[in-house]
């Protein structure tokens, strides 16, 4: 039997305790957990395994169907014996040896669940939809030497218990838990199917629906982002007129990412173009080189960057970045650099840059948790691809006044309380 696995899970086929994959519509997650599931019920015949949801009223929304078909594919149905209701495994003799039944856990009490204490995998999909009731409940309840939980999930928001288990701070440090990001772009059979249109419609058509549903981010449509109705996704072609490009970086700190920006501005049609993006996670400064060379002529361009670390940009110039140099900042330096931003009629951003399409779309304001009222203060969140773009703007910044003047003075008297 061979499966053809995409890299990116790769990770998930060690033994860890807590498996997981997130993200997008197309991604494959559902696929490689259904292969991985017929893989360890051929390797061991005893193995008891439950494929959860939240809520199954019916065999029609388990993922049954999905692993009939990869028994199938993988041409393996000597190896099972498929009923209405569950699926048996076999040993070398056609004995039944093991089982994989399909489960709903809201039918389940705290008394009930303990009749899966015998399992050794339970897969959990949709896991976006799992309760802290139900995460309560099974997580304890597996508790085989060995065994293992799997989720698969669409992430809809960053409080959902499958998230606040999973990708929390302390689940990136914990040896138990491997979670992995995983989109369209990372499933190299992707590009054969009837969705790619849909893809592309959606992505040009409404880019906050595209990021939930096609790159996997947390559900937002709110007043408080920062650039909303501003930005869209799509693939252009820099003109002679325009003006740039324009580099800007901006150092990681801690889990912060580093991040490189290449721009350019129209301004006939009141234009910012982020054409390409370079973004990593504690990046040394040794690598930061290799990162940057990701965005072609960086080498070769001012490269303005967040003048807090001298350092970084001393052995950048030292390593053949000699053009960059630290961004200037003034009292107010921010709020003029948002309000630039916000000033522009529309920001455009191609579609390979998906960092910069996540944070356009959760770069917000901070609400009032008791009023729901949007403060004109900034969540410090969400922010490096854009405050790389402030500092690659900042001459532009500091000597000229924002494009929409109306909206840009507006937004500043609510900085400043006046309003």
């Amino acid at each position: 039997m061979t499966i053809q696995t995409p890299p990116v899970f790769v990770p998930l086929l060690k033994p860890i305790r807590y498996k997981g994959a997130y993200g997008g519509r197309g991604s494959g997650k559902s696929h490689f957990f259904a292969e991985l599931l017929v893989e360890e019920c051929i390797v061991d015949p005893g193995t008891r395994a439950v494929c959860i949801r939240e809520i199954q009223r019916s065999l029609d929304q388990s993922v049954k169907s999905l692993i009939e078909d990869k028994i199938r594919k993988l041409d393996v149905g000597r190896h099972f014996d498929i009923l209405d209701r569950e699926i048996y495994i076999l040993d070398g003799r056609g004995r039944r040896t093991g089982v994989i039944i399909f489960e709903g856990m809201q039918n389940h009490t705290a008394d009930s669940i303990k009749s899966l204490e015998g399992y050794r995998i339970a897969w959990v999909e949709e896991a976006q939809t799992l309760s802290a009731r139900s995460m309560e409940l099974l997580t304890p309840t597996l508790r085989l030497a060995g065994s293992q939980i799997w989720f698969s999930w669409n992430p809809d928001d960053e409080e959902d218990p499958v998230d606040a288990f999973m990708r929390s701070p302390e689940a990136e440090e914990d040896p138990d838990i491997c979670a992995i990001r995983v989109n369209y772009s990372d499933n190299p059979w992707f590009k054969d199917t009837a969705l790619v249109t849909d893809m592309v419609r959606m992505r040009r058509t409404d880019p906050d629906k595209y990021a939930h549903i096609w790159l996997g981010e947390y559900r937002k449509l709110s007043d408080a982002q920062v650039l909303r109705g501003r930005w869209s996704i799509n693939e252009l072609e820099p003109q002679p007129w325009w003006d740039g490009p324009y580099f800007g970086a901006d150092w990681g700190f801690s889990v912060d990412p580093t991040a490189l920006v290449k721009l350019w501005v129209n301004g006939k049609d009141r234009t910012l173009y982020l054409e390409a993006e370079a973004y990593g996670h504690q990046v040394d400064i040794d690598l930061t080189p290799n990162l940057f060379d990701k965005i072609p002529g960086s080498r070769k361009h001012v490269i303005r960057a967040d003048n807090a670390r001298p350092e970084t940009i001393s052995f950048l110039r030292n390593h053949g970045f000699p053009k960059c140099v630290a961004a200037e900042k003034w009292p107010g330096s921010v709020e003029d650099g948002v309000e630039h931003l916000r000033s522009y009629d529309r920001i455009v951003i191609h579609p390979n840059c998906t960092n910069a399409i996540r944070e356009a779309r959760a770069w917000s304001w901070k609400i009032d948790k008791r009023t729901g009222d949007v403060l004109p203060d900034l969540v410090d969140k969400d922010n490096h691809i854009w405050d790389a773009a402030r500092y690659a703007l900042a001459p532009i910044i500091r000597n000229k006044k924002p494009l929409n003047i109306s909206d840009a003075v507006l937004r500043r008297s609510a900085m400043a309380g006046r309003i």
